[in-house]
């Protein structure tokens, strides 16, 4: 048996053993047992140390880092710090000791033990290094005993404490209010930002009067210290009881950051300002923020937990109030630690051989790649090559990467061995079979090191290479055309340096297999079924197999769309994946023999290639495909399809406009026009021919448009003037998939009808539908006869520009509400539950001021069942005196009332209308003696125009309508099936609701169900 020589063993032994074996008696060279190397192996760590942060002072005193490592035989330990043995032997040390293979510091020291360790662990086999840890020392300096100066702010003014923390690592930071333990809360005014620890105040108010302290703390060292007490002491506003409003100033801002694949960060953003702003967090060019984002603090920290590498990107902060905003933008980087693409593992290898180490590692940035053998570093490139193996490269090897995040170690074992040949677990075949005219080959594969010299032996006789019989490299014996009179025993010879083996075989030769029937060539079309055959033709003493293969791909019966019989192939409900070349392979123990057909499939085209996004505009991107499977019919044409952001759902793709506008089968390219700007668009593509559409292609990945100024403007704009100078402007916001840019919002203006000079306000939330602007210059004035009229318009903007103004409305200020009510109000009942109500409207409207009127309140509700202040409501506008009521009760009393109101409130009400709703339908059926089924839908109590009847079969949608002014109709009993009458009455107020009737024929029990 091959056994690896240890690399202590330098003398070789010329027997036919491995070199060891004979060495075991030499004891004054090797004082172990090396017959129990062949299940020995180099050491494997099981526990590495780790990283450590100590407090001085500490009760223990000292620090153990832990190693431990899998070997046999056993592995010593060895320690070095910063690279330099720890010589515990030839130098004790009063602070160094070793228990097993950890390591124990004793009452450690900073400057003395402060580094980076590394456990040595080493037996015959070689030495491997552990992965670095660092030893630090936590520390907490106290805050500097000098007072801190009063801080004096204004009311409504934003305030900034500062810490100023001592050195210290790691800091958490928190602020004591006025004596400990009493900690500020945090919220949407006020911060403690965790990198510098300063204290925000966004607005200070009267109440944040009083004594700060900045208060630091280690978690890990568990110590704390706080600062002296800062005063905090707000001042009363210039102008007394008004206190100034200040836009949005963002002071808390963070900065470009790198972040290591898989990390969590956190990002800080905090602003000062009156009213206390808003804070919004926005990935650039992204529609929304990483789904592993979480955001606290009220607003002012944003988490990014796991982050991979598509968080990479600008994230901006806004902050935003009343008085205007202010936004804050930079950059997320992410970079990763070293992770092992190809490694290296444990390798026995012949002596005198050619081998190569390989690692390869990712890593961001690139990581930089060193060898070692044995604990010392040999070289610093991805690969070790070894020309010619000898015992000394026996030895434990490790590969690391490393850069800036992080270290990542590969460690194997190379073992270099030498023995005799020997076939003790590989012999020659005994019984071994071959086809006539056929190719044998008979494996010799001894184990042996260095590579044996092959001879071969037929019978007593030398064989040599020819034209027909060859000895290759690997031993093996090759016979070409075989015939019978290469049937004999068969002797393969093995031999080295070390010895020598043989091990043989008895041929026999049989029929060769040969297919008889062969699959033919076909042409199907989707959806049909085919069958190909195949037969063959083999020596009777064999089994025979046959086995299908699609594109040289063996099919698997039992998940795909085939079937199989002894000798055939059926193909059922064919499908386009399966066109290809389609083999059979006729195969026996000795040979096989192959034919093949290949199937030809028409249809519709496969899906076009992945889609590239070439060139992005406003309005439009520049698109690259790839011809997907004609199916042996031209393309005719393709037809691109999008899907933005705001589709409904996933399935909700619409045919684009493009350049061409008719894109020829032979086009791969083409531009999407009549996009929308600033908007996060997937394309996809069909291709059609003449047997239709094919699949579409994988969607593209998602772009996002640029933008550009928005073109549309809001509309509906309307309004009115209310109370105490106020007018009250609305609109319709614009759709989303119109902002056509970030930071979109609204500008309105208005300014009364004889004025020169508009006003403008600035709108900044898009869904905003309603602005109230108050200035007692617009309260009307004794002098005023006429309604005061205003003129207003909105238009909307982004950052790219300002769009188009809506269409100028003209809105009224009236002095005060209505005077007078509406007259004559008269109401008439047009089913049960709805009823119609007229009035005659106010006199004079527009021309005085105080008859100025918007619409007309109306109101109902039951006299003795229902409380007024519940009454129902409807709006109209002025130019309409009439409307209907609806949901009304049926057979019920009611009162109705109707006011004129304006901006400034309701008028008067005008005389109570009273009216009854007419009473409930019924319905009633009976069935005559003659079979025959007479009904009574509604009885005659509703009073309909007429009545709408259909007579159907179960299960269909169209049937006969009847029209008729009975209130019954005769139909002939049904024979056979099933059938529905439905009925509904036609009222003043319009159709009614129906009334289904299900009725059995007479080969099943009669039976008839009223559905409502």
């Amino acid at each position: 048996e091959c056994s690896p020589t240890n690399s202590l063993v330098t003398v070789s032994v010329g027997l036919n053993k491995c070199p060891y074996i004979d060495l075991y008696d030499m004891i004054s060279i090797v004082m172990f047992n090396l017959s129990d190397d062949a299940t020995g192996y180099g050491p494997i760590f099981e526990e590495e140390p780790v990283d450590v942060v100590y407090v001085e002072g500490s009760p223990d005193g000292r620090i153990s880092m832990n190693c431990r490592a899998r070997a046999n035989p056993p592995a010593s330990y060895r320690w070095r710090r910063d690279n330099w043995e720890i010589k515990l032997m030839e130098q004790p040390d009063e602070h160094y000791s070793l228990v097993g293979g950890n390591l124990v510091i004793t009452n450690p020291r900073e400057k003395k033990h402060a580094g980076t360790y590394t456990c040595v662990a080493k037996n015959i086999y070689g030495t491997v290094i552990s992965k670095e840890a660092r030893v630090t020392f936590g520390f907490l300096e106290e805050f500097s005993d000098e007072e801190r100066d009063p801080v004096y702010v204004k009311e409504g003014q934003g305030a900034v404490l500062l810490c100023a923390p001592p050195k210290a690592w790691p800091l958490t930071y928190r602020w004591i209010y006025n004596e400990f333990p009493i900690f500020l809360h945090t919220d949407r005014r006020r911060f403690v930002s965790q990198r510098t620890g300063n204290l925000y105040i966004s607005k200070v108010e009267a109440q944040d009067a009083g004594n700060y302290s900045c208060y630091v703390s280690s978690p890990i060292i568990g110590q704390s210290v706080f600062s002296k007490f800062i005063p905090l002491i707000p001042l009363p506003p210039d102008e007394g009881w008004w206190i100034r409003k200040y836009p949005a100033d963002i002071r808390v801002k963070f900065g470009d950051t790198t972040a290591m694949l898989a990390s969590n960060i956190t990002l800080e953003c905090f602003a000062l300002g009156n009213p206390i702003p808003h804070i919004i967090w926005r990935k650039v060019d992204s529609t929304d923020l990483p789904a592993n984002h979480e955001i606290s603090e009220s607003g002012a920290v944003l988490h990014l937990y796991n982050v991979q590498y598509e968080d990479v990107g600008a994230y901006d902060c806004e902050a935003i109030n009343t008085k205007g905003k202010d936004w804050h933008k930079a950059w997320l980087y992410v970079e990763s630690a070293p992770e092992w693409a190809e490694t290296i593992n444990n390798t026995q290898i012949d002596i005198g051989s050619e081998h190569t180490m390989r690692c390869v590692a990712s890593g961001k940035p690139f990581p930089f790649i060193r060898w070692y053998k044995d604990g010392y570093m040999v070289k610093t490139h991805c690969e070790l090559k070894f020309s010619s193996l000898t015992f000394e490269d026996s030895g434990m090897y490790q590969c690391i990467a490393e850069n800036y995040w992080g270290i990542k170690y590969a460690n194997a074992e190379l073992r270099v061995i030498a023995c005799a040949p020997t076939f003790e677990f590989n012999p020659v075949k005994k019984q071994l079979l071959g086809a006539k005219d056929g190719r044998v080959v008979i494996e010799c594969k001894p184990r042996a090191a260095p590579r044996p010299r092959f001879t071969w032996k037929k019978g007593k006789e030398q064989l040599f290479n020819t034209s027909r019989i060859s000895i290759l490299y690997d031993g093996s014996l090759e016979i070409l055309n075989a015939t019978k009179n290469d049937e004999g025993f068969y002797a393969c010879f093995a031999e080295n340096d070390r010895g020598k083996a043989n091990s043989s075989g008895y041929l026999t030769i049989t029929e060769a297999t040969s297919i008889t029937v062969a699959p033919e060539d076909t042409e199907v079309k989707v959806g049909d079924e085919v069958t190909l055959s195949c037969a063959a033709s083999f020596d009777p003493m064999l089994d025979i197999t046959f086995i299908w293969a699609i594109d040289f791909r063996v099919i698997d019966f039992d998940s795909e769309c085939f079937l199989t019989t002894a000798n055939e192939l059926l193909l059922k409900e064919h499908f386009l994946p399966t066109l290809g070349r389609y083999t059979c392979t006729a195969q026996t123990v000795v040979d096989s023999d192959t034919a093949y057909a290949d199937l030809r499939v028409v249809g519709v085209p496969g899906p076009p290639g992945v889609i590239r996004v070439e060139e992005i505009g406003d309005t439009w991107v520049k698109l690259l495909w790839s011809k997907g499977a004609e199916h042996n019919s031209p393309i005719h044409y393709y037809t691109i399809q999008t899907r933005h952001y705001w589709a409904l759902n996933e399935d909700d793709w619409k045919n684009a406009s493009t350049s061409p506008a008719f894109l020829d089968g032979s086009l791969e390219r083409a531009d999407v026009t009549d996009l929308y700007p600033w908007m996060e668009y997937q394309f996809r593509i069909i291709a059609t021919n003449e047997y239709g559409s094919g699949e579409a292609s994988i969607p593209s990945l998602k772009i996002k448009t640029w933008d550009a100024p928005p073109v549309v403007s809001p509309t509906d704009v309307a309004g009115y003037g209310g109370r105490n100078g106020e007018i009250v402007i609305t609109w319709t916001p614009v759709q989303p998939w119109y902002f056509y840019g970030k930071k979109f919002g609204y500008i309105v203006a208005f300014k009364p009808h004889d004025a020169y000079d508009w006003w403008y306000e600035t709108i900044s939330d898009p869904e905003t539908r309603r602005y109230v602007h108050r200035d007692s210059y617009f309260i009307p004035t004794e002098e005023d006869f006429q309604v005061r009229e205003f003129q207003v318009k909105v238009k909307s903007f982004n950052v790219k520009g300002d769009g188009p103004y809506s269409l100028t409305k003209v809105i009224y200020y009236p002095r005060d509400v209505p005077t007078e009510p509406p007259t004559d109000v008269y109401a008439r009942p047009v089913s049960s539950t709805e009823a119609l109500v007229w009035w005659l409207p106010v006199v004079d409207t527009g021309t005085g001021l105080q008859q100025y009127i918007e619409g007309y309140q109306v109101k109902y509700w039951r006299k003795y069942d229902d409380p007024e202040p519940g009454a129902n409501r409807i709006f109209v506008p002025a130019t309409v005196n009439q409307t209907r009521l609806e949901n009304m009760l049926p057979d019920s009393h009611y009162l109705i009332e109707v006011r004129a109101f304006n901006g400034a409130g309701l008028g008067p009400p005008g005389e109570h209308c009273e009216m009854f709703t007419k009473r409930p339908r019924k319905t009633d059926y009976s069935q005559s003696a003659d079979n025959n089924y007479l009904y009574d839908w509604f009885g005659n109590i509703s009073f309909p125009l007429y009545y709408k009847v259909m007579f159907r079969k179960t299960g269909y949608i169209y049937g006969k309508v009847y029209i008729t002014g009975w209130h019954f109709m005769d139909f002939p009993m049904p024979q056979v099936g099933d059938y529905e009458l439905m009925v509904r009455g036609r009222y003043e107020g319009g159709d009614g609701p129906v009334r289904k009737i299900r009725i059995q024929g007479k080969t099943k029990k009669t039976k008839t169900e009223m559905i409502s």
